[in-house]
């Protein structure tokens, strides 16, 4: 029977360092083959995203979504994830879909941010306050050892103070901040990981040279940033085929002719092969995380590696 693997179970968990390094070095290798299916309706959710990189094998993981669940005091995403051997198609392991979505997803965009994102950055603002916010948290400043100062908005002011509190002891200026505005005026890099259907960021407070870094819209119809913004930065995707015909961050604006498919410089494809990234310190650079299963398969890989 091929092992479990959870935050439990692990006996070794990879450095955000090395796991960035890992993400970035598999957009080396032949380009991913990715499939994915929604199913049920936009409350209840199935999400289950498949991919295969030749060398390094087959990855599905399948997430429920129940938005209602936060009011039964049960988690709005559960799921499992299953490897298998790329030379015999064998299962290799079961993953909780959690641990990998938490590693993979705050990789994801700090290695964007380390691509795109001025490289002594000194302000990072965080917009949410849920898991994804937390391990940004831990994965930024691993990446960025500049950052100086850490803002944290949240639509529920307590629970950015309690993430504030969780990390104050790590050495670094944490501040709960209650106008969007200002904050994001003030910030190098601004990380976005709500569950919004609307613009939560309006183009008119990011000054030039900010990096923004979009994660909490996955669906059609969400999006976390207003044309204006669109309109003025260099737009970079994780992966062109599981963010622009997928995501209404982008579909919207596109279908809108406010950008065109044209407008996206890039994804993680084109920056690991020698792309331009940022061209000036004065560039305002878009990072749109979609979080592929290729990324899942990247990071379900080494975890089985590290704790065979």
């Amino acid at each position: 029977m091929a092992p479990h693997l959870s935050a439990a179970t692990l006996t070794t968990r990879p450095d955000w360092r090395s796991l960035i390094d890992r993400i970035e070095a598999c957009h080396r290798l032949d380009k991913a083959q990715i499939r994915d299916i929604f199913l049920g309706p936009a409350s209840q959710t199935l999400l289950s995203r498949a991919a295969w990189i030749k060398n390094l094998g087959f990855g599905v993981k399948s997430v429920t979504v129940f938005r209602d669940n936060a009011t039964r005091n049960l988690p709005t995403v559960q799921g499992v994830m299953a490897l298998f051997d790329p030379d015999t198609g064998a299962p290799v392991a079961t993953l909780d879909s959690d641990l990998v979505t938490e590693l993979k997803t705050a990789a994801d965009s700090v290695l964007g941010a380390r691509l795109l994102a001025r490289p002594h950055s000194e302000t990072l603002l965080i917009l949410g306050a849920g898991t994804v916010a937390n391990s940004l948290l831990e994965a930024y400043p691993a990446v960025f050892p500049s950052l100086r100062h850490v803002m944290i908005w949240n639509r529920t002011r307590e629970r950015a103070e309690a993430l504030a509190d969780r990390h104050r002891h790590d050495g670094m200026r944490i501040s709960v901040v209650d106008d969007i505005g200002p904050a994001i005026a003030a910030a190098d890099i601004v990380s976005t990981a709500t569950m919004s259907y609307e613009p939560v960021i309006r183009g008119d407070w990011v000054r030039p040279g900010t990096h923004v870094d979009l994660i909490g819209a996955f669906k059609a119809d969400m999006r976390e940033a207003d044309d204006a913004l669109l309109r003025k930065a260099r737009i970079f995707v994780d992966s062109r085929s599981t963010t622009i015909g997928h995501i209404g961050e982008l579909m919207i604006p596109i279908a809108a002719g406010v950008i065109s498919e044209a407008d996206i410089q890039g994804d993680f494809y084109d920056l690991a092969g020698g792309a331009a990234g940022r061209l000036s310190d004065e560039d305002i650079t878009v990072f749109k995380n979609g979080g592929g299963a290729h990324l899942d398969l990247m990071v379900a890989c080494l975890l089985h590696e590290l704790n065979m």
